[in-house]
């Protein structure tokens, strides 16, 4: 299981990328690894607003269907355009070709993603038998 130093987590199991004054979001190796094979990804539109802790979007696997949560508030700006013909990049890379939106903060400071687990924390939430997404 990896857990990138560089990111912040959400306790629904989702990660948070800050890159200049944008945040790349996507789910976790934990999270994809418990739902197992990805078959579809529904994210938002490009320039639709969401409130920390609302869904987003979902995930659905072999398993099930899962709710993706903004682990800030967030107007999306970019949509990664390679998962509607390759879900299966969240299995393969979650840190890497399977991000899911770009997005610009409402909280310019960035102070609502300083507010999540960072990877230390992320890391002793799942090892203390977290709830699975599904």
């Amino acid at each position: 299981m990896e857990f990138p130093e560089d990111l912040r987590y959400t306790e629904q199991h989702e990660w948070a990328r800050k890159e200049g004054n944008r945040v790349r979001i996507g789910i976790t190796d934990f999270a994809q690894d418990a739902l197992g094979d990805v078959v579809y990804v529904d994210i938002p539109q490009v320039g639709t607003e969401v409130t920390a802790g609302q869904p987003f979007g979902e995930v659905e696997s072999t398993k099930s269907v899962s709710d993706v949560f903004a682990p800030v508030s967030v107007t999306g700006v970019e949509r990664n355009p390679l998962l509607g013909d390759a879900p299966q990049l969240v299995n393969e890379g979650p840190y890497g070709d399977g991000w899911m939106i770009v997005i610009e903060p409402a909280d310019a400071m960035g102070s609502e993603l300083d507010g999540l687990l960072d990877a230390k924390a992320y890391r002793e939430f799942t090892e203390r038998g977290s709830k699975s997404p599904s």
